[in-house]
């Protein structure tokens, strides 16, 4: 097959595409990616040692702004620019993972005729998936609730892709990264690929009581190393963990994370007991709350609000966490965890070919 892949704007809508990535070009597949230049499906591709493409694309906005008048002609801009690439490269099928700057290609390869497959993570569609769904044969989607939010004759349950070389990390390789000591819990903090102002914060105001416990291994985001917090015994900062991540994972007791739907089946594979504090309703369309709850009524992982959080609760509710690690562990283990890539492959070798 000859694919084009697409999906930006954070983390959530790049990194699951990886794994597919890696399987087709092992099973001798051209894949191809469109993104938008100096983004972070840019960064996350280029070491994937694939072609890189890249388009104007608007912002797809809910509420009014001004800015939404002058992003249409951005789009507009983004489906030509989409439909010049698909001529040149002529894929079998195009696979969207979603963010705004799918939108233009998927709706230039419905126009050039190239069969879609998109990808849902979240429990209810977002606003560039619902706009994609009609220019789609198929939507993979993650959560069994989802089925109620895609026409029933295009959805189909496939999980989400998790990179195998997760499962490759060492714990002492991580701790020797960190300067931590074995023997005492680690907790590793992560906000998101842009990180968490408020829960940087949180967590920052709660060392004095958190570090007698725990070890604080907290990646808070691009521009969000905080120097006054440097060398702290049992603390340590990063802006941002790639290669390294497997090595973190795997010297961490617990998990402290936002609720992208990525991020919380990488935990489910790895037996990973987790606090997760969802983007709450101001900042978000609420998704992250519900795959949260989702997560936390099948007894794989442990909710506090965002409201609710100061360093207190924090403590309080990373303390809960670890102090019932194995009640999460054992939920986590009767999961079955489906091979979601190969489900995803399939789909796209059976429209391709038709």
């Amino acid at each position: 097959m000859r694919v084009v892949i697409t999906g930006g704007g954070t983390g959530g809508h790049v990194i699951p595409n990886i794994p597919i990535i890696q399987k087709l070009k092992k099973s001798g597949n051209e894949v191809f990616y469109i993104g938008m230049k100096n983004s972070i499906e840019e960064q996350l591709i280029k070491n994937e040692n694939i072609p890189f493409y890249s388009i104007n694309a608007g912002k797809l906005r809910r509420y009014f702004d001004l800015k939404n008048f002058t992003d249409i002609f951005r789009i507009t801009q983004g489906v030509h620019q989409a439909r010049k690439i698909l001529k040149k490269l002529k894929p079998d099928i195009v696979f969207s993972k979603g963010g705004f700057v799918s939108c233009p290609v998927v709706w230039a390869a419905w126009l050039s005729k190239i069969p879609v497959v998109i990808h849902e993570s979240d429990i209810t569609p977002g606003l560039t998936n619902k706009l994609s769904v009609p220019f789609a044969k198929k939507i993979c989607y993650t959560f069994p609730e989802t089925s109620k939010h895609v026409p029933e004759d295009k959805g189909i349950l496939t999980g989400i892709p998790i990179r195998e070389s997760l499962f490759s990390g060492n714990a002492e390789k991580g701790r020797k990264l960190c300067g931590f000591r074995a023997g005492k819990p680690v907790v590793v903090v992560m906000g998101g690929s842009k990180g968490s102002v408020i829960i940087n914060k949180n967590i920052r105001e709660g060392l004095k009581n958190l570090t007698p416990y725990f070890q604080i291994c907290h990646i808070c985001g691009n521009g969000n190393i905080d120097k006054n917090f440097e060398n702290i015994n049992g603390y340590k900062q990063f802006e941002y963990i790639d290669p390294e991540l497997p090595d973190i994972f795997a010297m961490a007791d617990i998990i402290v994370a936002r609720a992208g739907a990525t991020s919380l089946f990488e935990f489910v594979a790895l037996k990973k007991p987790n606090l997760l504090i969802p983007l709450s309703l101001k900042a978000s369309r609420g998704d992250q709350i519900l795959n949260a709850r989702s997560f936390e009524k099948q007894g794989f992982s442990h909710v506090l609000e965002e409201e609710n959080m100061n360093p207190d609760t924090l403590l309080e509710n990373i303390q809960h966490v670890y102090k019932n690690r194995q009640k999460y562990i054992d939920a986590m283990n009767s999961c079955s965890y489906a091979k979601s890539t190969d489900k995803i492959i399939n789909i796209l070798n059976e429209y391709a070919k038709k």
